[in-house]
């Protein structure tokens, strides 16, 4: 009965170590699947752009269904391992992946571009970089970086929750 009592508390031990040791990673998608719903905003510029956010096949995805001016296009991030991902799906047919960094108080996710499909090469325009910092839970900022013949251009939103 003893040696029960003693695997059954080295269970509790393990399994209470396991659910507090959740990853950067796991944090990071966690607060972006806070984002679900609708977004508005606009860049220096005047340009408008929408955003929804919608959490997908069972909290495993988060798909971002974005317009930026008359550009539509979605990312999909996702955990995979220890590592936060997102596939950008843009109107220019290629599919950048990138890989995050969260800084050390959560507060900014920055993705930055592994590799793409359907990318002629790497000198042909691609989103390129991706960060996300998060004001509250009705603000956020994305500042995204297309790069071109290794010319970097940036479009940053200042985003905001719609009211419904």
């Amino acid at each position: 009965m003893r040696s029960l009592i003693v695997k059954f508390v080295v269970f509790i031990v393990i399994a209470c170590g396991m659910a507090l040791a959740q990853s950067t990673a796991q944090k990071a998608f966690d607060t972006m699947k806070a984002l679900e719903g609708a977004w508005v905003g606009k860049s220096a510029s005047g340009a408008t752009a929408e955003v929804t956010y919608r959490v997908m096949s069972g909290g495993t995805a988060l798909m971002a269904d974005q317009k930026f001016g008359d550009e539509a296009m979605t990312s999909m991030f996702y955990v995979q391992g220890d590592t936060l991902l997102m596939t950008h799906y843009c109107p220019s047919n290629n599919q950048p992946r990138m890989r995050a960094t969260v800084s050390p108080d959560g507060k900014s996710v920055l993705f930055d571009f592994v590799d793409a499909t359907n990318l002629s090469g790497p000198q042909a325009g691609h989103m390129h970089r991706a960060l996300y910092v998060f004001a509250d839970a009705d603000r956020y900022s994305e500042d995204w970086t297309w790069r071109q013949e290794d010319k970097d251009s940036h479009m940053h939103l200042e985003m905001q929750r719609k009211k419904q």
